[in-house]
């Protein structure tokens, strides 16, 4: 396969020259099963990645393995492939204009080395180079899972999908996600909500207790089972659904008729939290006014309404607490607190999930809720007065977001931050990473990472997840919908995996404009 390069520049001439003759390629073939050469190591070649001369079929991201005169077969990954010819662009017009041409081609790749496993089970990377003209194979399934730390438990893994390109279950360690948090990536309709579908329903079938925050109410779709399709048998999978495993809140039952009513308590919060939720401009007059009426109403009555408060201040008859009345009714007409709040015990319940539906609840109040929510949540497990728990948050970006804060900004900090110790894990989900609170998502230990195309998102992600090459980062704004990259949860190296089936019915298809 020789090249007629009279019209490639020098570095591509050299380049060339470096490659491995056909003769070169058929004497080391001989030596090996030649079923399984993929390609013969040519060039200058380092430890950390060689460049192949492809002789077989192959794809952008497939495993190798490489032999090595001391460290055995190392295991590689392709990194980035490119197809040389000897066709210039004045040949190129030539053929356009229907005359002969005879193309020489070759096609190369640059191998990342992942490393082998030595004597006492450790990932380690040669040191002294590959020889040039070693044959590159097809990686054996049995090295890729000793090599890159595939760990499959049924006890404790919650199976998400296949290898890419493999039949290898990928199977997530649940106890590594309840302490070291995880993070969902993606831009939008990248698949955020299914393969969070996915993590909920292995949750649920290892009786995890499991608390979401579902924005727009599509999670309460778990409890129908999917549609069967010629996908499901390739993984395993049989459509059910979780009936008898999800409990359901909302703020807005009016909206949300399936889900129990949300309800606080008023006379646990402090005259700032009220104000809060409000749109009160002069807080430093409403601020002393609220505070004098709780303290008036409470040394009376332990419990009481909003409608007792509203009472009291239209007993003042200050014009100054005009503002302060209007906003009040309208958190009345809300009906979110009550002289009976919805206990915790109601709300957690071991080995089931459940849903806080924000669906038609206004931000500012879905705010409070999260904020009050969280905060009883993160208390009751420091003394473990609930179960071990992971809380998913989708649309995490209306709840810690970089710029600015929220209600639940500091409770979603403290969380991420220490929830671990207390066995309290965070699911983040967001399809703007690079708006979302960094001190959150960078303690998220394992990442699933769907397509992203924003230079601004993709920047933070690369930035907070370790082991990403050019070329995986690359493949990030390529992925097709189904394939995920996911790192941490025990796993040595990134890996792009090919996300299951849903077992019961996805809540978050998009709408359709026309049929």
């Amino acid at each position: 396969m020789n090249y007629d390069y009279e019209d490639e520049s020098a570095s591509d001439r050299g380049d060339a020259l470096e490659q491995p003759s056909e003769a070169q390629e058929e004497e080391i073939g001989s030596q090996y099963d030649k079923s399984g050469i993929v390609g013969i190591v040519y060039g200058d070649v380092g430890t950390a990645d060689l460049k192949c001369s492809v002789t077989a079929p192959i794809e952008k991201g497939e495993y190798v393995q490489i032999p090595h005169d001391s460290a055995g077969m190392v295991l590689g990954q392709v990194d980035s492939m490119e197809r040389k010819t000897n066709l210039s662009d004045e040949k190129a017009l030539l053929l356009s204009q229907g005359e002969m041409m005879d193309i020489k081609e070759k096609v190369l790749a640059k191998i990342s080395i992942l490393g082998y496993r030595d004597e006492r089970g450790l990932l380690q990377t040669p040191k002294v180079p590959f020889k040039a003209g070693s044959p590159v194979m097809r990686a054996e399934e049995d090295l890729i899972i000793k090599v890159i730390g595939i760990k499959n438990d049924d006890k404790t893994g919650a199976y998400i999908g296949m290898l890419m390109g493999h039949d290898i279950q990928i199977q997530l360690d649940i106890n590594d996600m309840v302490s070291k948090h995880v993070s969902v990536l993606a831009k939008t309709g990248g698949g955020k909500s299914y393969i969070t579908g996915v993590l909920i329903e292995e949750l649920l079938k290892h009786e995890v207790t499991v608390m979401i925050i579902d924005p727009h109410g599509e999670y309460n779709s778990v409890r129908d089972p999917g549609e069967d399709s010629e996908f499901n048998a390739a993984f395993g999978v049989t459509p059910r659904g979780y009936p008898d495993k999800i409990i359901e809140f909302s703020a807005n039952t009016k909206i949300n008729k399936d889900a129990k009513p949300l309800r606080f308590t008023l006379s646990n919060l402090e005259a700032r939290d009220i104000l809060a939720l409000t749109h009160v401009k002069n807080t430093r007059q409403a601020l002393p006014a609220l505070k004098k009426v709780l303290e008036m109403i409470r040394a009376n009555k332990p419990t009481f309404s909003l409608k007792d408060v509203i009472r009291t201040i239209e007993a003042q008859e200050d014009s100054n607490n005009a503002q302060l009345i209007q906003e009040l009714l309208y958190l009345d007409e809300i009906q979110i607190f009550a002289e009976r709040g919805t206990k915790l015990d109601e709300l957690v319940q071991k080995g089931k999930m459940t849903i806080l539906n924000m669906k038609g609840t206004e931000p500012d109040i879905a705010e409070l809720i999260v904020n009050r929510v969280t905060t009883s949540l993160f208390e009751m497990r420091k003394i473990n007065a609930i179960p071990p728990m992971l809380l998913v948050v989708d649309e995490a970006v209306n709840y810690c977001p970089q710029q600015g804060t929220t209600a639940c900004s500091k409770i979603m900090r403290t969380i991420a931050a220490e929830g671990r110790k207390f066995g309290l894990g965070m699911v983040i989900i967001t399809q703007r990473a690079a708006k979302i609170d960094k001190n959150v998502l960078s303690q998220c230990g394992t990442q699933i990472i769907l397509k992203i195309t924003n230079p601004l998102d993709l920047k933070a992600v690369t930035s907070s997840v370790e082991g990403l090459t050019a070329g995986t980062t690359e493949e990030i704004q390529q992925l097709p919908l189904g394939i995920a990259i996911v790192c941490g949860a025990g796993l040595q190296v990134p890996l792009f995996v090919r996300v299951r089936p849903r077992e019961s019915r996805h809540g978050g298809e998009t709408v359709k404009i026309i049929e």
